[in-house]
């Protein structure tokens, strides 16, 4: 059964939950299935190493990952209007697959969260759709035939799912929140089921 890839990194918990109704989405498609994925923390200190597996939650990514997936949804908080180090780090480690097209023609999107409403949600959404467009993926959105987008009053954009978490990660996903990234699941299921059968 061809996997959808969410790739994800969450310090308190919003983005992970995010993550958890996106493959909700993915699941609602016959035949896709998703596959959560996190990526470790980085440290100023760099001989400090994170443990091989987490303590809680998704496992690490690896390669072979990324070589297996019918498409990609990448996550992560905001930083300043920018994603988190630890996806940064991770995108540029992508060398290998960027040369041999591993990515190549498969859909991708991204998600993220913010302490706040106004704290970068699009930009940070825009700045990680930039190093998947230099993979050659497929940007997805969520158009505005989704009713929760027109009437949101907390997370989420066309350019992708979101969430205010609130300053201390106390706020949990809206219903609205909730339905969008279920609809961002099911549209690159469903486009990548498409590609699949051509």
């Amino acid at each position: 059964m061809p996997d959808i890839l969410i790739v994800y990194y969450s310090r308190g918990g919003a983005v992970a939950a995010l993550a958890r109704q996106i493959a909700r989405g993915v699941e609602e498609v016959a035949g896709m299935q998703a596959r959560l994925r996190s990526v470790p923390p980085v440290a100023p200190v760099t001989q400090t190493a994170a443990p091989g597996v987490p303590e809680d939650g998704a496992p690490y990514v690896q390669a072979s990952d990324l070589d297996d997936c019918a498409g990609l949804i990448l996550g992560s908080p905001t930083r300043f209007g920018n994603m988190a180090a630890p996806v940064k780090y991770f995108l540029d480690g992508l060398g290998a697959q960027w040369a041999s097209g591993t990515l190549v023609d498969k859909p991708a999107a991204v998600f993220t969260s913010t302490a706040t409403m106004h704290g970068g949600q699009e930009s940070t959404l825009l700045t990680m759709l930039i190093p998947l467009l230099h993979h050659g993926m497929l940007p997805v959105g969520i158009p505005f035939t989704e009713s929760a987008l027109n009437t949101t009053t907390s997370g989420g954009t066309p350019y992708g799912a979101s969430h205010v978490a609130g300053a201390r990660d106390e706020l949990p996903l809206s219903e609205d929140e909730k339905m969008l990234a279920r609809a961002l699941g099911r549209r690159v299921a469903r486009i990548a089921a498409r590609l699949i059968a051509t």
